[in-house]
């Protein structure tokens, strides 16, 4: 039976172009799809953009243009930032195309059915940026205005007609989805935060808007719109194909593995999207992680504060892999994180030039001069090359199941670890010292370059086409990475001939001055 893997983003806000938090999560999420696949599974991985809402149709006037026409272009920039990060999504989703329009309608419809769903009024706060309603103790005074805590946004007294979704009446089931199922959310730090919300009390929730016009119309009501995050959730589903519950795709990769989200939109995640998916029974995910920021300087980056760090300038400067493997690596995964140029610079000449590019050259260039350009026949393992090379089988599982705890910080604690220890084995067993005996270095080359082999298949996620350019030494294509195979100590064929490679990572000189 297929293993499936179904992984999402979220999906972004285009009022702006892309910023550094946008390539994060897209970022994080390729990173668990390549594994998975790695590992055999079918993996569905879906990203895309949030078009409508007043933020959006404010955006669009402000430029002078039709709605959509501003959406089609903002959302070419996101589609593009896709390409440009190597993102291997299966799909990308706009919640303007006709499927998300049939599954939003449904959805409303089957709420409506089950009579979750009711017409009254609605008065209080709402945040035009974050699209979200505000309760009195949420909110706060700054120099005459009132601004959202939690996101400094401002926010503007509605009192207007609205459907509601009766969110009340789920707080028990929520509750008891939390006890029953610990790890829906994660990290723990962000259950505490949801569990302590619901359990403070819902409110029913306004799900329909008339003071704006874009956005999916009510069934039966065109003076409505549809709220834009209960049209923008819809999209996990909308993607396969719902609200054909039996077409293959939703059989398939239904309920979502994870969905991989921001902190600051947890709440629509873990509280309204559940609940709607009971209300219309539908399965609930599996999981929501919500990883933290990436900080500019010690702030949220955002459009009003001009604080935007662009994913390109940086790409453009030092390189895609050695962004995504900062970022992998530098932010603590779960926790707020920034970039800062010089910590990018020592990642790039200490991890990923020093012990990584070098190791990968040294070992090639001394084969191609020892052992006649191929990977070395004659072979006999000592204890010494043993203890490293099974380093790997016997950590496999826990890899795997560190993986599913979405505990990257883990997973590249190992490689790092593993990079040290190839680096120390290569020099501490001197392969230059034992020309009179060939065996013994024909045995040492064969298994540093088994360990490299394993070393790239674990790095593919992370820096997936550097680690093809290292593997070029043995003529491994992306198609031959199988997780499994790091546990075998001769999965490279003897006697096949080796290829020099260029320099994988460049130093970047530091000024001194």
């Amino acid at each position: 039976m297929t293993k499936t893997y179904y992984i999402t983003t979220p999906i972004y806000y285009p009022s702006a172009k892309p910023h550094m938090g946008h390539a994060y999560s897209s970022i994080i999420a390729d990173f668990f799809a390549r594994f998975k696949r790695i590992d055999g599974y079918e993996v569905y991985f879906l990203t895309g953009t949030d078009e409508h809402g007043l933020k959006i149709q404010r955006a669009a006037e402000k430029e002078g243009l039709d709605t959509l026409k501003f959406c089609d272009v903002i959302s070419k920039t996101f589609l593009d930032l896709s390409t440009k990060l190597n993102l291997t999504n299966t799909d990308f989703i706009r919640t303007t195309e006709k499927r998300h329009l049939n599954s939003v309608q449904n959805l409303w419809n089957e709420l409506k059915k089950n009579d979750d769903i009711y017409l009254s009024k609605y008065s209080g706060w709402y945040s035009v940026s974050d699209e979200a309603f505000y309760n009195e103790d949420e909110i706060e005074e700054l120099d005459g205005k009132k601004i959202s805590i939690s996101s400094k946004s401002l926010v503007e007294w509605v009192d207007e007609e609205s459907y509601f979704f009766r969110l009340s009446k789920w707080q028990q089931p929520l509750l008891d989805l939390y006890q029953k199922n610990p790890n829906f959310i994660s990290p723990e730090s962000r259950r505490n935060e949801v569990v302590s919300f619901v359990k403070s009390g819902l409110k029913d929730l306004s799900v329909s808007r008339r003071s704006f016009s874009w956005g999916i119309k009510v069934p039966n009501d065109n003076d409505h719109v549809i709220y834009v995050w209960l049209d923008a959730l819809t999209n996990y589903i909308s993607a396969l194909n719902y609200p054909d519950k039996n077409n293959d795709l939703f059989k398939k990769f239904w309920p979502a593995s994870v969905h991989i989200i921001g902190k600051d939109i947890l709440r629509f995640h873990a509280v309204y999207w559940p609940a709607f998916l009971l209300a219309a029974k539908i399965d609930i995910p599996k999981k929501v992680y919500g990883h933290g920021w990436i900080l500019s300087g010690d702030e949220k980056m955002s459009k009003s504060k001009g604080n935007i760090l662009d994913p390109l300038e940086i790409i453009e400067k030092y390189g895609l892999d050695p962004l995504r493997y900062y970022l992998i690596k530098e932010v603590s995964f779960g926790n707020d994180g920034n970039i800062s140029s010089e910590r990018l610079e020592d990642c790039i000449n200490s991890d990923l030039a020093n012990n990584f590019g070098n190791l990968c050259q040294r070992v090639t260039a001394f084969a191609i001069k020892n052992c006649d350009g191929k990977i070395p026949k004659n072979i006999e393992f000592i204890n010494d090359d043993l203890k490293i090379l099974n380093k790997y089988k016997d950590n496999i599982d826990k890899l795997r199941s560190e993986i599913d705890k979405q505990n990257i910080n883990f997973y590249i604690d190992y490689i790092v670890s593993s990079l040290f220890e190839a680096n120390k084995y290569f020099n501490d067993q001197e392969p230059w010292n034992k020309k009179k005996d060939l065996v013994r270095l024909n045995t040492i080359v064969y298994t540093t370059f088994e360990i490299v082999r394993k070393i790239c298949f674990l790095m593919y996620p992370i820096i997936p086409s550097t680690s093809l350019n290292a593997l070029k030494i043995f003529n491994i294509n992306e198609k031959d990475i199988d997780l499994s195979s790091i546990t075998k100590n001769d999965f490279l064929k003897k006697g096949d001939y080796i290829n020099k490679i260029d320099i994988l990572f460049k130093k970047i000189e530091k000024n001194n001055d």
